[in-house]
This record gives structure tokens, C-alpha cells and sequence, in this order.
């Protein structure tokens, strides 16, 4: 057992094991033998947890660290030293309550893996760090990678700076200067990539680069001074 802080409150972490499914849900057995605690702190509700049980891929380990790589050789500092520092500031902004625990690329699950590759694609994008391939292929989680891209103005394709291209057209007499644009999907691109896809289609497009539209929301319409009225 373990205590853990939530919202200013202490909640005590107790291990369990699925022990029957069905169509009304999961039966979760606890093995608990601290009543006094139990009736002091008047226990009435549980927040359960469910972990991956799939552990990492060598194919997430190996773009985990060459995200790192990239990050180490611009910042000057070792791999190691990278590795510690960007771990700590992934548990710390990023990681739900009842996982806030530092891991390691050795063992942890799928699911985790795939958070912290999305944690450094992000920090690339922000930081304007140089990779030496693109970011689309070391990516676990492409629609959050496209998001990244159109809140930091970079080509989801090639990392150059972008514009928005409106996968939901706004031409043909509608005034994009007036229309509201939530919800309406789109993509960031370079003026060369920008002139691609209007040559190959946003369909054949997004399939060669494997990219997908995103919706555009208010972050991203606050970036592109998008009206949403």
C-alpha cells in the first residue's frame, strides 16, 4: 500500500485482481486488512486504475530513443542526462495520478510508451528541434502529431514552417473571412507540400503521407486568427 496526493486529498493506492467479467461489469478483489484506517477515514468510493498489460514494442523503444538522440545533439547534453531530464518532466506534466511514478523504456506498457513518443514529438515541434527524419515516421500517435503541428505552424510532411490547408473547403463562394471554421478539418503544410496537395487530392495525399485531417478547434483558430463566429 501507498499513499498518493489528489486535489489536495490523500488517497491511499491498494493493489487488486479482475476476478470475474460480465455483462455488467468487472468483480475487482482487494485484499485489505487495515479497518482502522478504513472506518477513520470513512472509505465509500474507489478510483480503479487498469493499467496496459502489453509491454513496449523494440519498435516504440527504438523511436523513443532516437527522439532523444535528436534532443541530446541539440542541446549539448548526454543521452543519459536527456533521458533523466525529460522522464521527469513527462511523469510531472503529463501522467494521470495513479501512474505518477517515474518508468522505464525498459519495461513499461504500450500505452505509456505511446504517450511519451507523442511527449517528445511534442517537444520537438515546441523547442524547433532538428530531426534528421521526419517526425511522422517516429510517431505512435498521428492525429495528436497533426494536432501538435498546427499549434506550432510546422508541415505535418516535412517540418517546415505551414499554413493551414482546409481539407473541408471554404472557397467557392464561401467567405473564409466569415464563415465560422470550427470543426471543419484541416492539415498544416508548406507552401510545396500546399501546392501538392491541391495537385493529388487530400485523399491520395494523406495516404502517401500518411496523415489525417484534424478538426479545428479554438487553440488552433486562435493561432491561424480563424473566425469562429
Amino acid at each position: 500500500m501507498r499513499g498518493l496526493r489528489m486535489g489536495g486529498e490523500s488517497m491511499e493506492i491498494v493493489p487488486g485482481k479482475i476476478v470475474n467479467i460480465d455483462e455488467h461489469g468487472l468483480t475487482i478483489y482487494v485484499s485489505y486488512t487495515n479497518w482502522e484506517r478504513f472506518c477513520l477515514r470513512q472509505y465509500d468510493e474507489v478510483q480503479v486504475g487498469m493499467p496496459d498489460g502489453r509491454q513496449l514494442s523494440p519498435e516504440q523503444r527504438r523511436k523513443a530513443y532516437a527522439l532523444m538522440g535528436e534532443i541530446a545533439v541539440w542541446s549539448g547534453y548526454t543521452l543519459n542526462q536527456i533521458k533523466m531530464v525529460l522522464k521527469r518532466r513527462f511523469v510531472n506534466e503529463t501522467m494521470e495520478a495513479l501512474k505518477k511514478e517515474l518508468f522505464s523504456l525498459a519495461d513499461c506498457d504500450m500505452t505509456t510508451a505511446r504517450e511519451y513518443i507523442t511527449f517528445l514529438i511534442e517537444f520537438v515541434l515546441e523547442f524547433d528541434v532538428p530531426v534528421s527524419v521526419p517526425l511522422s515516421t517516429l510517431c505512435d500517435d498521428i492525429e495528436r502529431y497533426v494536432y501538435a503541428c498546427l499549434i506550432h505552424k510546422k508541415c505535418g510532411v516535412c517540418g517546415k514552417r505551414a499554413d493551414l490547408h482546409h481539407v473541408d473547403r471554404v472557397g467557392m463562394g464561401r467567405d473564409r473571412r466569415t464563415i465560422n471554421h470550427l470543426g471543419l478539418l484541416a492539415m498544416p503544410l508548406c507552401r510545396e507540400h500546399h501546392m501538392l496537395v491541391d495537385s493529388l487530392g487530400d485523399a491520395q495525399f494523406m495516404e502517401i503521407y500518411h496523415l489525417v485531417a484534424v478538426a479545428i478547434d479554438e487553440k488552433i483558430a486562435k493561432v491561424y486568427r480563424l473566425n469562429i463566429k
